[in-house]
């Protein structure tokens, strides 16, 4: 994506998904012992798990970011397109 302005868009929406996981599982963690609060959700800490998948989800993303960045880094210093083409 460097001929588009050099900005990967899965940084900033890694991110995104990552302060939002770590919101709802510092809330689901500070509310765990109500038990009235998740009675509708079969006493599952719903605020935990799903910060915890989002957490994971943005963490995925940002992996895939930092792969393609290293990518398009071996590509310029080879002098390839990154399929080992010149």
């Amino acid at each position: 994506m460097s001929e588009g302005g050099g900005l990967d868009l899965r940084y900033p929406i890694g991110g995104l998904f990552v302060v939002l996981g770590l919101m709802l599982v510092a809330f689901g963690l500070a509310t765990g012992g109500n038990a009235e609060m998740y009675a509708r959700a079969t006493s599952v800490n719903i605020n935990l798990w799903w910060g915890v998948v989002m957490l994971a989800f943005g963490a995925f993303i940002w992996g895939l970011a930092a792969r393609a960045g290293r990518r398009e880094t071996r590509a310029a210093a080879e002098g390839t397109d990154g399929a080992g083409h010149p």
